[in-house]
């Protein structure tokens, strides 16, 4: 097996006993365990159960990252944009239950991670938002007193707030596209400009 073969198979044997036992009560043998390797090798590529965390962080939030990008090179309306961010943000729940309460849940009580960690790779993930505000700035579609850098956590935050409710509570009373259809709405009608609203008005507006 080679290395980088060996790192995941440890990251997601790590995603699974945590989202399982708990990131504090979590040992490395358990770890070991789930991913069918002696606990040595753990140490051959992690620091320790704090270092797993990281790792487990950076590479799924990487993955989602290039994900979402290549999603969104395909589509030129930033309206449909947010709506596309806003699903493919929420379907992780539905795909990867798992690592879901892992980043919702598991990531949060750890004040370490929080303090120390210096979250590169999470804000090159929300910036994805404020480019796609930025970009309906240029065309004329969203208000120009619109400040990216609010919004962005704004909008954000409704999906996270969304995302956490369905840890907590799997069965809310409506899908997941509800929710990212229901939470972009929310925020097109208070970011679209004039010229913005008239265009949506339009049938054929998002569908073209």
């Amino acid at each position: 097996m080679r290395v980088s073969d060996k790192h995941q198979k440890i990251i997601q044997a790590a995603i699974t006993v945590f989202a399982r036992k708990g990131f504090f009560n979590a040992r490395i043998s358990d770890i070991a365990k789930e991913a069918q390797v002696a606990d040595g090798t753990i140490y051959l590529y992690f620091n320790n159960k704090f270092d797993i965390l990281i790792s487990l962080f950076e590479d799924e939030i990487g993955k989602l990252i290039l994900q979402i990008k290549q999603l969104l090179e395909k589509e030129e309306d930033p309206r449909r944009m947010l709506e596309l961010f806003a699903i493919h943000h929420l379907q992780l729940l539905k795909n990867k239950r798992e690592l879901a309460e892992v980043l919702q849940m598991e990531l949060r009580q750890s004040n370490k991670f929080m303090k120390e960690y210096r979250n590169t790779k999470f804000i090159e993930y929300v910036d994805i938002i404020s480019a796609i505000i930025r970009k309906g700035q240029a065309q004329g579609l969203f208000r120009k007193e619109v400040l990216p850098g609010v919004a962005k956590r704004a909008f954000f935050g409704a999906l996270d707030e969304m995302s956490r409710l369905w840890v907590l509570s799997p069965e809310p009373g409506y899908t997941i596209e509800e929710a990212a259809s229901q939470v972009s709405d929310l925020f097109l009608s208070g970011m679209l400009s004039e010229s913005g609203r008239s265009e949506a008005a339009q049938p054929t507006a998002l569908s073209a």
